[in-house]
């Protein structure tokens, strides 16, 4: 009868998950990396937001073409003494998040980076160009395609009754606001797609609800907008239906598929 061999070595107290990279982090070092990726972005985005201030005239002429092109009374006035420097640091704060927002998305995929498998640490990159895309897409769906007919429609309703001699402050918060929030919405798809991913909802939940989904859009809708008509709100509300569905297509893709004793 032979004796089973005597080991010496002390077993791990902290064993090593190699499907999460085997990194363990305490309260204090999520806080502290927390810390460092929101000091990351800040600085990102007044690294960006102070170039942008140079280009910020340019920026406001390329702003106004919609409301030019719509309305030959059209132009803008300012009623305060700092409204003009305002308006022009609304515009580069604008331009400089758009630019960071690849490092903002960056910064917030490696915070969560610990708790992703080895094989979706590999997407990162991928996640953070088709996430600045999205966002690109949405900003430019936003100018070209939703703002021309809101403002057509906003600038002529009154017709014979007042020219629209717009404050300065007011087109310039009116129109940043819609790019900006426009851009955000259309990262659904990619949300609805992590939330699949995660476990927290599924293709069939998704499917289940798509009317709370189109009265969804629209109170979205009525609360990025910067206005209260229904073309510009119908402008943001079609789009992001639209994304809701392909935000399905995607959770369907990716949602963890139940083994064969969970089907029973």
């Amino acid at each position: 009868m032979s004796a089973r061999p005597i080991t010496t070595e002390e077993p791990s107290e902290e064993p090593e998950d190699e499907t999460r990279g085997g990194k363990y982090m305490t309260i204090m070092e999520h806080l502290q990396e927390l810390r460092y990726r929101l000091i990351v972005s800040a600085l990102s985005v007044v690294a960006t937001t102070g170039a942008s201030i140079y280009f910020a005239g340019r920026m406001l002429n390329f702003l106004k073409e919609p409301a030019e092109d719509r309305s030959d009374a059209f132009f803008l006035i300012f009623t305060e003494p700092m409204e003009g420097m305002v308006a022009h640091f609304r515009i580069a704060l604008m331009a400089g998040i758009t630019f960071a927002m690849p490092m903002l998305i960056y910064q917030a995929l490696m915070f969560v980076t610990p708790a992703l498998t080895s094989k979706e640490k590999r997407w990162v990159y991928s996640i953070v160009i088709a996430a600045t895309l999205a966002f690109a897409a949405g900003v430019a769906f936003a100018f070209y395609v939703a703002l021309p007919p809101a403002l057509g429609f906003l600038l002529n309703y009154p017709e014979d009754v007042a020219e629209p001699h717009i404050k300065l402050g007011s087109y310039v918060d009116f129109v940043t606001r819609l790019l900006l929030w426009t851009g955000i919405v259309f990262e659904t798809p990619l949300f609805i797609m992590a939330l699949a991913r995660l476990g927290v909802v599924t293709s069939r939940q998704l499917l289940r609800f798509w009317r709370y989904a189109i009265v969804g859009a629209f109170v979205v809708a009525a609360i990025v907008t910067p206005s209260i008509d229904p073309v510009t709100q119908s402008f943001v509300a079609g789009p992001l239906i639209v994304l809701y569905g392909a935000g399905v297509l995607l959770a369907r893709l990716v949602e963890p598929r139940p083994r064969p004793a969970e089907r029973i």
